[in-house]
C-alpha cells in the first residue's frame, strides 16, 4: 500500500533535523515527551491517513458534493472521515489545553498533518479551515464570542471558513464591498457576496462559522476600512439554531479537490444576516493575516503531501513495472524494472528532492513559528519571527510550483497509464494545480517576498537567514562551497533592487519578482538540504546515502541556475515589461 509519506524521513526530520527534544524542553511543551505523546500522535495520524482517508480518496474524487434544493451534500464517506478526524483531535492539535487543544508544537502538527493531507486533502481541508477560523476568534474575539463559538469549532461540532474573495475583486481585498450595518443589539447586519469559499456549505455539521471581511457603514476606502466578522450559517435563538440569511448562490466546478465544495455565498439577501465583530473596527485585514499566513503554510503542506503520495506511487510502479532491457543486453533477456533505467531514476530523484526538501522547509518554518511564540528570550522570539515572515511565502510557493512538476513526473513515469483515470497520478496532478493559486497566487507571493519581506528592517531578515545558512554550512562535513558562492550575489541583488524601489522605480524593482522567488526558493532549499544531511552525522546506511545523493543532485542541477536568475533580476530585462497589449 502507498505509505503516503516516508516514515523514516519524518522520524529523522522531526527528531534530528528539527531538534524535537530542544522544543519539548520549552515551558509551553513541558507536557509532552517523545515516547509518551509525540510517537503515539504520529502513529495515530498515520493510521487515520492510511486506513480511513486514503481508501476513500478515489471515490470522493469521482463523486463530488451535490448541490440540491439550496443545500450542499458531501460524499457519504466524508462523514466517516470527519468523525475520525474529530476523534483524533486534529482541529485543535496545536492549540492550548485551555481551549481544548493538545498543545503540540506546531512543528510536530505541521509534519504529521502531511499524512492526513496525502491521504485525502479534501477531508483534511474541512479541519484545517476550522482550525484557522477558531484561532482567529481565540486571538481577537471577545469573551462572549469565544464562549459562543470556540468549543464547538475546536471539537468539530461546527466547521469554519474564511470568506474573503468577492466576484468583482478577486485577490484585491482593497476592493471588498460587502457591508456591515451596526445595530443597537451589538451585532451587525451583513450584506454582500463572496466566491470560492471552500467548505462554505456541507451536511457534515449542524453549523458553519464564516469569518467574513466587510466594511462598516462609513468606513474609509481601501484596506484600512475593512473589518472582520464571525457570521454563522445559523444563529442561536434560545436553545435552537435558526437560519441566519446565508445562502449558497452557486457552485464552482473544479478540476481537482473534488471532495471539498467551493461555493459562491450570498449574505443578507433578506436583510437579516447577523455578524459579530472580531477584533477592532477597520482592522479586519490585519487580523485576517493571521489566518492567511497559517493558510499559506497549510497550502505548502498540501502541495508537499500531494507530491509525496504521487512520488511513492510512481516509485512503487517503477519497481514493479518491467519494460525494456539494459543497454547492450540480449533481446532474449528478461525485461527489467523501470527503476533500472537511468532516466527513470532521474525522475524519481527529482521527485524525492522536491518532496523531502519541501517537507523539511515546512518543518523548519514551523519550528520558527514555535520559537516566535514560545522561546524563552525576547531576542530569540524576535529573530524567529523575522525568519518566519521571510520563509512563509517561500514555504507556500516552492512546494506548490515544484510540487506540480513532481506530480507531472509521477504521471510521466507511468507512461500511457498515467494519462488515464484508472491510475491515480492524473487526479493528484489536478489537485496540485490549485496550490499555486489559492491563498495568494505565486505572483502575489513573489511580490510579497521581494516587495516587503526581504527589504523590511533594512534587510534584517535576510541577514538572519544568511547567519542560519552559514551556521549549518559550518557543521557540514561535505562540500558546501556552491551554496556559499551564491549568497553574496543574492545579498547584492537585494540591495540593488531595494535602491531601485527607493528611487521611485517600483515596477523596475518588482518586475522580475517571479524570478526572485525562484532564486530565493532554490537557495533556501539548498540550505535545507545542507541542514538535513548535516544532521546525519557519520551515518552511512542506505537511508543516509539516499539523502546525501539527493542533496548532491540539488546542488548540481539547481544551484547553478541561481547566478542566471540573479543576472536577469539585476539587469531589469524588459521584454515582457515593454510588451504592448496590441502586440499579442
Amino acid at each position: 500500500m502507498n505509505p503516503l509519506v516516508s516514515d523514516a524521513f519524518v522520524d529523522f526530520l522531526v527528531t534530528d533535523v528539527l531538534e524535537l527534544d530542544a522544543l519539548l524542553a520549552l515551558p509551553a511543551f513541558e507536557g509532552h515527551s517523545r515516547a509518551e505523546t509525540i510517537a503515539p500522535w504520529l502513529a495515530a495520524c498515520r493510521r487515520v491517513a492510511r486506513e480511513v482517508l486514503f481508501p476513500d480518496y478515489r471515490t470522493m474524487d469521482a463523486e463530488p458534493p451535490r448541490f440540491e434544493n439550496g443545500r450542499v451534500s458531501v460524499h457519504p464517506r466524508m462523514k466517516h472521515a470527519w468523525k475520525e478526524l474529530c476523534e483524533l483531535g486534529v482541529i485543535a492539535a496545536g492549540r492550548p489545553v485551555e481551549v481544548g487543544g493538545q498543545q503540540l508544537p506546531l512543528t510536530v502538527a505541521t509534519v504529521s498533518h502531511a499524512y492526513l493531507m496525502a491521504g485525502n486533502l479534501a477531508a483534511y481541508a474541512f479541519a484545517g479551515l476550522t482550525t484557522g477560523a477558531a484561532h482567529l476568534i481565540e486571538a481577537f474575539g471577545t469573551d462572549a464570542l469565544k464562549a459562543r463559538f470556540l468549543a464547538k469549532l475546536y471539537s468539530g461540532e461546527w466547521t469554519g471558513t474564511m470568506a474573503l474573495t468577492e466576484p468583482q475583486a478577486g485577490s484585491s481585498l482593497a476592493d471588498v464591498t460587502s457591508r456591515a450595518k451596526p445595530t443597537k443589539d451589538g451585532h451587525y447586519l451583513i450584506s454582500g457576496a463572496k466566491i470560492f469559499i471552500s467548505g462554505g456549505d456541507q451536511d457534515l455539521t449542524d453549523n458553519i462559522v464564516h469569518l467574513v471581511l466587510a466594511r462598516i457603514d462609513g468606513a474609509p476606502p481601501g484596506t484600512k476600512g475593512i473589518s472582520l466578522f464571525a457570521v454563522p450559517k445559523k444563529r442561536e435563538q434560545g436553545s435552537t439554531l435558526v437560519p441566519n440569511d446565508v445562502h449558497v448562490s452557486g457552485v464552482i466546478h473544479k478540476i481537482g479537490w473534488k471532495g471539498l465544495p467551493s461555493l459562491a455565498l450570498s449574505f443578507g439577501d433578506e436583510g437579516d444576516c447577523h455578524g459579530w465583530l472580531v477584533g477592532p473596527e477597520h482592522q479586519g485585514l490585519k487580523c485576517m493575516f493571521q489566518m492567511m499566513n497559517e493558510a499559506r503554510i497549510m497550502v505548502g503542506v498540501n502541495a508537499t503531501a500531494t507530491a509525496s503520495v504521487a512520488f511513492h506511487e510512481s516509485l512503487a510502479y517503477a519497481r514493479e513495472r518491467k519494460q525494456g532491457r539494459a543497454h547492450g543486453a540480449s533481446p532474449a533477456s528478461a525485461p527489467v524494472p523501470l527503476v533500472a533505467h537511468a532516466d527513470v531514476r532521474r525522475m524519481l530523484v527529482r521527485q524525492k528532492a522536491i518532496v523531502e526538501g519541501s517537507l523539511a522547509l515546512l518543518g523548519v518554518t514551523a519550528r520558527f513559528a514555535d520559537l516566535s511564540e514560545h522561546a524563552t528570550g525576547d531576542d530569540e522570539r524576535a529573530r524567529a519571527r523575522l525568519l518566519l515572515d521571510l520563509l512563509t511565502p517561500i514555504a507556500k510557493t516552492f512546494p506548490a510550483e515544484k510540487g506540480f512538476e513532481a506530480n507531472a513526473l509521477a504521471l510521466q513515469l507511468h507512461g500511457g497509464y498515467g494519462y488515464s483515470s484508472e491510475y491515480l497520478p492524473e487526479a493528484w496532478l489536478r489537485d496540485q494545480k490549485l496550490n499555486t493559486i489559492h491563498e495568494g497566487t505565486t505572483t502575489i507571493q513573489g511580490l510579497d517576498l521581494l516587495g516587503r519581506k526581504v527589504v523590511a528592517g533594512a534587510g534584517a531578515a535576510l541577514q538572519a537567514l544568511g547567519e542560519e545558512i552559514e551556521q549549518d554550512c559550518a557543521r557540514a562535513t561535505f562540500d558546501v562551497s556552491a551554496l556559499r558562492a551564491v549568497l553574496p550575489s543574492v545579498s547584492e541583488l537585494v540591495a540593488t533592487l531595494g535602491m531601485r524601489g527607493a528611487s521611485g522605480d517600483v515596477e523596475g524593482m518588482l518586475v522580475h519578482s517571479a524570478d526572485f522567488m525562484d532564486l530565493m526558493s532554490t537557495t533556501v532549499v539548498a540550505w535545507v538540504w545542507v541542514k538535513v544531511t548535516a544532521a546525519l552525522g557519520a551515518r552511512t546506511d542506505d537511508f543516509a546515502k539516499g539523502l546525501h545523493a539527493t542533496r548532491e543532485y540539488w546542488f548540481a542541477t539547481e544551484l547553478p541556475r541561481v547566478p542566471e536568475l540573479v543576472r536577469r533580476c539585476q539587469s531589469g530585462e524588459r521584454s515582457f515589461r515593454d510588451f504592448q497589449d496590441g502586440w499579442f
